[in-house]
């Protein structure tokens, strides 16, 4: 057993340490805020792992001591990182992760519960105790503060127990013997963190490296920065499987225990280049300049493979960059890596070995069955997130699409200062929505064409039928440089379908045509590289957009981790698309805790029980999700039972209670009848609060609801709460503030 005290001291002067395998804090403000409560309360809050190690045995962060016996936190880490930041006011000097999850924690003498800091409710407020000020002060200053309070003792007793927690004793369960090196406690780490993501064969033989090289994921750490500073986001382990090719031609990370601390640190290095060299290709070339259309990235160690057998560490010359191109581009299309990702990647390293870049493309086209065509369904996907969405980018930076204002090629040295592209939907989306089409349809790829700013801004919400002709008569040839069908019947909503239908064709043909280009080696002495050109997101008028935005930074101001936007879920065995997801959280979210998590807002065309077959938690709507966090917070906390949740008021029965009551049940028989749109949970709401309650916890989520954007689609926002809230006759039942978010969701999207 040990006391909290004793165990603080000891990270203070560096016998408690973290192995450097272990992941960073991953806290929310809820979990710490749960956490003292327990331990005020006097419940179970279980014990801690520790392993004993000697200096040499292994690599840890948290400014060791010069010699003797440490113990590493292998179960505790969140529990004590917590109590040390809270106690001490400043993070340890392991930690690693958000600070803002343990500042400013007080403590209320008279309900004893636990908030975090918030000015307007504590400010005046002398119940409300800075925990840390307790800890680091004493009682002094609180004697002195509550000496002409009535509950003095009381709140004195009470304040004395919370300092009491330092006397807290933890049971720990010690890991010792030169034996256990790191292979063994990372088992036994993985069996014992079951509530967790298990370390990774990629941790493992990080760990592994680090006991010989310390510096070795910094290292690493700075040249993902360094690519994050360039657009591109690529994880600790992609860089590892990287170095791996290089340093062994394996794709097995167990192959680099027989690598020195030296081999491999040359070898990050070369790799570092070699990705280097890809990237700039993938951009001059292909014009794939940012992240959201790097895609196929674990085609990229392949690569690494092949240019460090390759002489110089370089494409041989532009025909040989062209070829290796063409096996990345299609090697991405069709998955080729979403499966077994080591057992693909042996294949193809010693191909690479055997016979080059050509014996790639002949072992790609078997694999595919001799076809390596692209056809027009290949283009049915929709949003962002789709795997075709970097062709049509790669077709609008390589084969001179044109501005439909400017008439200019989207070239950043043709455009001048104007470098900056959107993405625009051919058909605009309150078109399309008025005429009945649904999200999928309307997000479709071949909906999407990328103009200047200033061209999107002009055409606003124009249907094609306006806007072409002009286009064409100012620029002529402009819309066949943007795949865009020259049959005017085609520009009608009601031909929607078959306007797609046609343009799909187009841009199968006009990316099978460059594709074979790039396989002849036809016009790579001929191209120019590209100058990277940046995407700018124009999502104004998009409330789900707007909706998955505001419910993502949400999440991230509660201490979860921030999603991936727009992202394919791929099917491990086949590489089919599963579903695009609106957000991903792949780690759970919260990094290391949980299953991964999916939101899916078209659960239609996507396949549900595939996903939670292989693990995955599917939401099919923000709410949902948002409530799911709630839930749990509150479970964290302990908060559920004891704090009233905002709108929570009883209704008065005033004459104005009434007729809103019976505005808020109108909202939703009109909803069903006029608008086919049938909200189930809003009615549930209605029954379990009632209406002005329902209204105001309507207002107060950070996110606009699921029937918001369900009626915005729709074109009906005049039957949405907000839209009841800003009426003159139920200005008495909502405060100003309550108001003006009404009105500005409803004029962001339109409704005045």
């Amino acid at each position: 057993m040990a006391k909290l005290s004793v165990l603080l001291h000891q990270i203070d002067n560096g016998t408690v340490l973290l192995p450097e395998f272990q992941r960073g804090y991953v806290w929310n403000r809820d979990q710490v805020r749960g956490l003292m409560r327990s331990l005020y309360r006097g419940y179970p809050v279980g014990g801690l792992l520790l392993w004993e190690t000697e200096p040499d045995q292994t690599s840890v962060r948290g400014g060791a001591t010069d010699g003797g016996v440490r113990l590493l936190l292998l179960d505790g880490q969140q529990r004590i990182t917590s109590l040390y930041g809270v106690i001490r006011g400043q993070a340890p000097a392991f930690f690693e992760g958000d600070a803002s999850a343990f500042t400013g924690l007080r403590f209320n003498v008279e309900d004893e519960n636990f908030e975090f800091y918030g000015p307007a409710k504590m400010r005046d407020d002398i119940r409300w105790v800075d925990v840390t000020r307790l800890f680091t002060d004493g009682l002094e200053p609180f004697i002195k503060d509550f000496s002409s309070v009535p509950e003095f003792t009381t709140y004195l007793e009470r304040l004395n127990r919370l300092r009491q927690l330092l006397d807290r004793e933890f049971h720990e369960e010690k890991i010792t013997g030169a034996d256990k090196d790191v292979e063994v406690v990372v088992d036994i780490f993985n069996r014992v963190n079951s509530g967790g993501t298990a370390l990774s064969k990629g941790d493992l033989a990080l760990a592994k490296i680090c006991a010989h090289w310390s510096p070795a994921r910094q290292v690493m750490r700075d040249q993902l920065k360094r690519w994050e500073s360039a657009g591109f986001d690529f994880s600790l382990d992609w860089l590892l499987r990287n170095t791996t090719a290089v340093a062994t031609g394996r794709a097995v990370f167990t192959a680099l225990d027989a690598v020195s601390a030296t081999d491999f640190e040359t070898a990050l290095t070369r790799s570092v280049g070699y990705v280097g060299n890809f990237l700039e290709a993938a951009s001059g070339r292909l014009g794939l300049d940012h992240d959201q259309v790097l895609m196929g990235r674990y085609a990229i160690p392949v690569i690494s493979r092949l240019l460090h057998l390759s002489p110089g560490g370089r494409f041989a010359d532009a025909v040989h960059r062209d070829k290796v191109l063409f096996w990345y581009v299609h090697s991405a299309l069709w998955g080729r890596f979403a499966g077994s990702t080591e057992t693909v990647l042996a294949q193809d390293y010693e191909v690479v070995r055997e016979s080059g870049i050509d014996g790639l493309i002949a072992s790609l086209e078997r694999w595919r069955g001799g076809n390596l065509e692209i056809q027009a369904h290949d283009f049915d996907g929709s949003t962002k997130g789709s795997r075709f969405y970097p062709l049509l980018y790669m077709l609008t930076r390589v084969k001179g699409a044109r501005d439909l204002g400017s008439g200019l090629e989207l070239r950043a040295e043709m455009l001048g200062k104007l470098t900056s592209l959107q993405v625009h939907h051919i058909f605009p989306k309150a078109v399309l929505y008025r005429a009945g089409y649904d999200r999928s349809q309307v997000n479709a790829v071949a909906n999407f064409c990328f103009l200047t700013q200033d061209t999107n801004l002009m055409i606003g919400k124009r249907s094609p039928q306006e806007y072409f002709a002009e286009a064409e008569e100012k620029h002529p040839g402009v819309l066949a440089s943007q795949w865009i069908p020259a049959d005017p019947d085609l520009w009608r909503p009601e031909r929607y379908p078959d306007f797609l239908a046609a343009r799909r064709e187009l841009l199968a043909q006009a990316v099978q045509s460059f594709l074979t280009e790039l396989r002849n080696g036809a016009s790579a002495v001929a191209a120019t590289d590209l100058r990277p050109v940046t995407v700018v997101a124009d999502e104004q008028d998009d409330v789900r957009s707007a909706q998955v935005k505001a419910m993502a930074e949400e999440l991230v101001r509660l201490g979860y981790a921030e999603p991936a936007l727009d992202s394919e879920i791929a099917d491990p065995v086949t590489g089919r698309a599963l579903a695009v997801a609106e957000a991903f959280w792949p780690d759970g979210l919260q990094a290391g805790q949980g299953r991964p998590v999916i939101l899916e807002l078209d659960p239609d065309v996507a396949d549900l029980p595939r996903l939670e077959e292989l693990g995955y938690e599917v939401f099919t709507s923000v709410d949902a999700l948002l409530g799911y966090v709630t839930r749990r917070n509150e479970s964290a906390s302990g908060s559920s039972a004891e704090e009233p949740v905002v709108g929570d008021e009883p209704e008065t029965g005033t004459a104005v209670d009434v007729e809103f009551n019976e505005a808020m049940r109108s909202v939703y028989d009109r909803a069903r009848a006029e608008a086919n749109y049938h909200a189930t949970y809003f009615l549930s709401m209605l029954a379990e609060h009632g209406s002005l309650a329902t209204a105001r916890k309507l207002l107060h989520a950070p996110a606009v609801s699921d029937g918001f954007a369900a009626l915005w689609e729709r074109g009906r926002l005049d039957l949405t709460v907000e839209a009841l809230v800003v009426q003159p006759r139920f200005a008495d039942l909502f405060t100003p503030a309550e108001i003006e978010i009404a009105h500005h969701r409803l004029g962001q999207f339109g409704y005045h």
